[in-house]
């Protein structure tokens, strides 16, 4: 996929995966085509290690390292399965990207990514 410099893209892994926006248009660009929502989602759990050190951390404060990377990871991983859900209906970029979160059980969560996949011009 060739990126035009005004557009912001997502990197991922060392390579352009697809232009994301949380807006509702792109500058420099038109939308010649919508085509629907897509979505890429991750389900993560804590585990007993990353849980004593959070506990042993809450006695002084600060911030929950093991919790931050581990999020920021599943960011990244909803954000790449909404991209290869765009690439495969041919979308160049999807715009309104959103996170959500929901708990699955008491010790997982899902990290959901939608947005609208769009036809640029």
């Amino acid at each position: 996929m060739v990126l035009v410099d005004l557009c912001p893209a997502t990197r991922f892994r060392d390579h352009w995966v697809m232009i994301t926006v949380n807006t509702d248009f792109i500058q420099g660009r038109t939308i010649a085509e919508t085509l629907g929502v897509v979505m890429g989602n991750t389900i993560r759990s804590k585990n007993v290690g990353k849980d004593i050190g959070a506990g042993l951390k809450n006695l002084v404060g600060g911030e929950l390292r093991s919790y931050t990377k581990m999020l920021t990871e599943a960011r990244e991983e909803a954000l790449s399965r909404l991209a290869d859900s765009a690439t495969s209906l041919g979308a160049d970029a999807v715009i309104n990207v959103r996170f959500t979160t929901s708990q699955i059980t008491g010790g997982a969560a899902e990290l959901l990514a939608y947005g609208t996949a769009v036809k640029l011009s």
